[in-house]
C-alpha cells in the first residue's frame, strides 16, 4: 500500500512533496508572496525552455558517471532530513532586531523562491519528456527542490508569514532561456548555492554563538543536494562539447560575471544579516567565488580572474550604482535612475572585459563535495 507523505521531507516524488502542508499558504502570506513575485535583475526568476531539445539529449558519452550520480539520487541520502527536530531552537521573532528581522525574512523569501523556481522548471522538464534518463534526473531534482522550499516555508511560518507557492506557479512571469543558457545559469546557481551554504555552515561551526537561527544547522545536507544538481548539469553539458567551446566560451564568461556580480550586489543589500553572522561581506563574496571557480573547472575552460585589480573595484562600482538606482527609484528621480543604470552597465562591462584564466578541462567530470 502506498502511504501518502505527510511532510515534504519524507516525500519520494515532487508531486507528493507539493501536496504536503509545508507547501500550503497561511493567512498572512500576501506580503511574502508579493516580494517573491517581484521580477528584477536581483530577484530569483521562473524559467521555461525548449523541452524537446532537453528530451533529445543522449547521455551515452557520460554513461558511467551518469549512472553513478543517478544511483546516489535514487538512494536519496537526505530523505527525512528537511524538517524540524530536537535541534530546532526556539526563535524569539518578536524581539529580533528589526533590521536583522527584515533582512533575514528577505533572505528566506528569496531562497524559498529560488528553490521553488528550480522545482517548477525541473518538474516541467520531467512532465514534458519521454527520455527515461532525463525524466528520471529531473524528477529527483524537482523532489529535492520541493523539500527545500517547503522547509524554508516552515521556517517562515514561525514569523507568521509564508510564500504562496501555488500562486507563484500560476502568476509569476516566466523567462524563456535557450537550453544552453539554462545549463550555464542553473549549473552556476547550483554550484554557487553549494559554495554559499557550505561557507556559512563551516563559519558557524567555528562560531556557534553567531548562529542566530536553527536553519543554518541544515545547510550541510542542503548544499550537498545543490552540489549533486550541479554535477548533473555538468554532465549534460559534457554530452555536447560545443557547449563549452568556441563562441560559447564568451557566453560562459557572461554568465559567470552575471552570477558573481548579482550575488555580490544582493549580499550588500543585507548588512545586518551578515553582521549578525559575523561575516565580512567582501570576504564572504571572494570566498564563495573562489570555491565556485575551483569547482567549475570541472566543465568550463575558463575561470574569472577574481584577484585582478579591477575585479573588486568593479564590483564596488556596480554595488554603488545599484544602491543609487534603488534610491532614485524611490524618490522618483528619473535622470538619477538613468545615470545609475548607465554606471551599472559600464561597471558590468568593465568586469566582463577582465581577461579570463584559461585551463584544460579534466577528462573526468564528476566531483564530490570537498569543503
Amino acid at each position: 500500500m502506498n502511504i501518502q507523505a505527510t511532510h515534504s521531507a519524507d516525500a519520494t516524488t515532487v508531486e507528493e512533496a507539493l501536496a504536503t502542508p509545508q507547501h500550503q499558504p497561511v493567512v498572512d502570506s500576501k506580503g511574502a508572496t508579493a516580494v517573491a513575485m517581484q521580477n528584477t535583475l536581483l530577484t530569483p526568476r521562473f524559467y521555461t525552455t525548449d523541452f524537446d531539445t532537453l528530451d533529445a539529449i543522449d547521455v551515452s558519452a557520460v554513461r558511467d558517471e551518469w549512472d553513478t550520480l543517478i544511483g546516489t539520487m535514487k538512494a536519496d541520502p537526505n530523505k527525512g532530513h528537511f524538517k524540524k527536530n530536537e535541534d530546532w531552537d526556539h526563535i524569539d521573532w518578536e524581539n529580533m532586531a528589526p533590521g536583522l528581522k527584515a533582512e533575514f525574512i528577505d533572505f528566506l523569501i528569496s531562497s524559498c523562491t529560488a528553490e521553488f523556481s528550480g522545482c517548477v522548471l525541473y518538474k516541467e522538464m520531467k512532465r514534458r519528456g519521454n527520455n527515461k534518463d532525463i525524466t528520471e534526473l529531473f524528477q529527483f531534482m524537482a523532489r529535492d527542490e520541493a523539500r527545500h522550499a517547503g522547509f524554508i516555508n516552515d521556517a517562515l511560518r514561525e514569523a507568521g508569514i509564508a510564500v504562496n507557492l501555488g500562486f507563484l506557479t500560476q502568476k509569476k512571469k516566466y523567462t524563456y532561456f535557450r537550453p544552453k543558457f539554462i545549463y550555464y545559469a542553473t549549473y552556476l546557481s547550483e554550484k554557487i548555492g553549494y559554495a554559499r551554504y557550505i561557507t556559512i555552515f563551516r563559519h558557524l561551526e567555528q562560531n556557534p554563538d553567531k548562529r542566530f537561527h536553527p536553519i543554518f544547522k541544515w545547510f550541510k545536507e542542503w548544499c550537498s543536494d545543490e552540489f549533486r544538481h550541479g554535477e548533473a548539469f555538468a554532465l549534460l553539458m559534457k554530452t555536447d562539447p560545443k557547449l563549452t567551446s568556441g563562441v560559447n566560451v564568451y557566453w560562459i564568461k557572461f554568465f559567470l560575471t552575471a552570477v558573481y556580480s548579482t550575488m555580490y550586489v544582493r549580499d550588500h543589500q543585507r548588512p545586518a544579516f551578515h553582521e549578525a553572522l559575523g561575516v565580512d561581506t567582501d570576504w564572504y563574496g571572494q570566498e564563495v567565488f573562489r570555491k565556485t571557480s575551483e569547482i567549475s573547472r570541472q566543465i568550463f575552460p575558463i575561470t574569472l580572474d577574481i584577484d585582478h585589480p579591477r575585479w573588486m573595484k568593479g564590483l564596488k562600482h556596480l554595488q554603488k550604482a545599484n544602491a543609487d538606482l534603488a534610491r532614485h527609484k524611490d524618490n522618483g528621480n528619473i535622470f538619477g535612475r538613468v545615470g545609475a543604470m548607465v554606471r551599472a552597465a559600464v561597471a558590468f562591462v568593465g568586469l566582463y572585459t577582465i581577461p579570463a584564466v584559461r585551463h584544460n578541462v579534466p577528462g573526468e567530470t564528476r566531483l564530490e563535495p570537498a569543503y
